[in-house]
């Protein structure tokens, strides 16, 4: 599943959503914070750099993920993030393999499993931008179900980052894991000791797609995390409103660091 390793230092694995591939994360390069870690990049199952395994539920993807993990990186310490559904995979690998983890984060992440329980806000596009939206040809349809500030930027961040991911998506191996789409057991439930590293979870105020509510409600669990709820940000948070996606992550790394000592 590793499709790309950037960088030296302490591992930080990176795992991207659903239907999508490593791309998504890369903004994560341009960040100061990730200076003094090594980010080891996944590939789940649907992408185009995967071979379909046969992985037909989330738990398969999980269980995979964790056994990718374990034998690349031994028992090393390591910090975990995930986008969207890699935020779901992120909180089972953080709980199941807690005593190596250093930190967790999740942007937009997949508290709930089951679409038709989550808590979401409306649908609503804060700013409009026709001649941006345009530009996006082709994937104009893709970039407009998610997007919530139309602009230029945006537009560019999604053609660079989303669309080659949805492109060459495996759709066979999508539509298994979709029926299966919840793990065995949420994280922490299965794992109820309050997750004492330090943790941040940022969201999206008009993401219609996870939404943050769902998220709020474990904040006891995480007992030294850092909740963000984002305006004029969507699912692709992270694309939206990458200044301040940037300070939280370098904050959360720092946090991490220095409890690491």
């Amino acid at each position: 599943m590793i499709a790309n390793i950037s960088g030296r230092g302490t591992p930080l694995v990176v795992i991207h959503g659903f239907g999508v591939d490593h791309r998504i994360m890369l903004p994560l390069e341009e960040f100061a914070g990730v200076s003094n870690w090594q980010r080891i990049y996944l590939d789940l199952p649907w992408t185009s750099t995967a071979t379909d395994c046969g992985v037909s539920t989330a738990q398969d993807v999980a269980d995979g993920v964790v056994a990718e993990i374990r034998q690349h990186l031994g028992a090393r310490p390591f910090a975990v993030i995930g986008n969207s559904f890699g935020g779901m995979i992120s909180r089972f690998v953080a709980h199941e393999m807690r005593g190596q983890i250093l930190g967790l984060a999740t942007l937009a992440g997949v508290f709930e499993a089951d679409h038709s329980a989550r808590t979401l806000p409306r649908r609503h596009v804060l700013h409009h931008n026709p001649e941006s939206a345009a530009s996006a040809g082709a994937a104009r349809k893709d970039y407009g179900e998610l997007t919530v500030v139309q602009s230029d930027a945006t537009v560019a961040a999604f053609t660079r980052h989303v669309l080659p991911g949805l492109a060459s998506a495996d759709q066979e191996v999508m539509a298994r894991v979709s029926a299966n789409y919840a793990l065995r057991h949420q994280p922490e439930v299965e794992h109820p000791e309050p997750f004492a590293a330090p943790s941040l979870h940022v969201f999206g105020r008009q993401d219609h797609v996870t939404g943050y509510e769902d998220g709020w409600q474990l904040r006891n669990h995480y007992i030294r995390g850092t909740y963000a709820v984002l305006d004029a940000a969507g699912h692709n948070v992270h694309l939206e409103q990458p200044t301040i996606t940037e300070a939280l992550i370098t904050d959360w790394l720092a946090r991490t660091e220095a409890a690491a000592r």
